[in-house]
């Protein structure tokens, strides 16, 4: 595997980061996930604008312009072998003695970039779903903020490892649904798809937005506003999207069958949308 780090392409093997890094002692950087289709990097300039939305939330200067990232990770994607990939960006505040102040004068951010094979989910868990298990969303207020210090989705998300489910349903307040610990959750209900509004208390999901537009040049109902937790209970169907996992209908939550128990109509009608939108789109992108 050939990574970036700080200006260099090299193996992972050899980079690396000295111990005072700011990500490595605070936490203190953010990151961004890019998926790439046949070596085209998917909705760049979109991500590139969630990364800068990070960067601002975090007060970093952003260390290169949208030409320079564009060049960077064009030559990460051609430096590894896999026609789909996807990347993972990470930028810390940089080096400096321990202070929980930013340095100043600001330093140089560290940045550093590596590729993953892309492995979309396997026929047997698209016919399946996966299970999910709820929790309460007890994470900080700014997750619209793509942050490094994510310890709080870690743990939330070993809770549906350890009931050998796939994700954590997040309620905030006992009243609302946000996200999922590492994705974005729909709620179907007679035939009607909902999705939570982006707000500071989830994170604004890229193929969140390619769901929606789907709807939307589809004709398939949908609608954007807070979902209330019963709602959740009470679902026809749960979906969970992400780059990584794209579609993937949740059949069981918190160990009692969603609507059927099975992928629902509105899964298989959005999965193949998603498809031909990934076959005609994403792929030329």
């Amino acid at each position: 595997m050939t990574v970036y780090l700080n200006g260099q392409f090299m193996p992972i093997e050899e980079a690396r980061i000295p111990v005072l890094d700011r990500g490595f002692i605070f936490g203190d950087g953010v990151y961004e996930v890019i998926p790439v289709y046949s070596r085209h990097a998917f909705r760049l300039a979109e991500h590139l604008q969630r990364l800068q939305h990070s960067l601002d939330g975090i007060r970093l200067a952003n260390p290169h312009s949208g030409d320079e990232w564009a060049s960077i990770i064009n030559e990460l994607i051609a430096r590894n072998a896999e026609q789909d990939q996807y990347l993972y960006l990470h930028i810390t505040r940089g080096v400096a003695k321990r202070d929980h102040a930013f340095p100043n004068p600001p330093i140089q951010p560290t940045v550093f970039m590596m590729s993953n094979p892309l492995l979309t989910p396997p026929a047997a868990l698209l016919a399946s779903g996966v299970g999910a298990v709820s929790a309460a969303d007890n994470r900080w207020l700014r997750c619209d903020i793509k942050a490094i210090a994510l310890l709080p989705n870690v743990l939330l998300r070993q809770m549906a490892v350890d009931a050998g489910c796939a994700e954590t349903i997040l309620i905030r307040d006992n009243a609302f649904m946000t996200e999922g610990a590492a994705s974005n959750i729909f709620v179907v209900k007679n035939n009607t798809l909902l999705a939570p509004p982006k707000n500071n208390l989830m994170l604004p999901g890229i193929t969140y937005d390619v769901i929606l537009e789907i709807a939307a040049a589809n004709g398939i109902p949908h609608e954007i506003r807070k979902i209330a937790k019963s709602e959740v209970f009470d679902a026809d169907e749960l979906l969970l999207t992400s780059s990584t996992k794209e579609v993937l209908a949740i059949t069981t939550l918190d160990g009692k069958p969603v609507g059927t128990g099975k992928p629902g109509a509105m899964f298989a009608k959005l999965h193949k949308l998603y498809q031909d939108y990934k076959r005609d789109v994403m792929r030329k992108n």
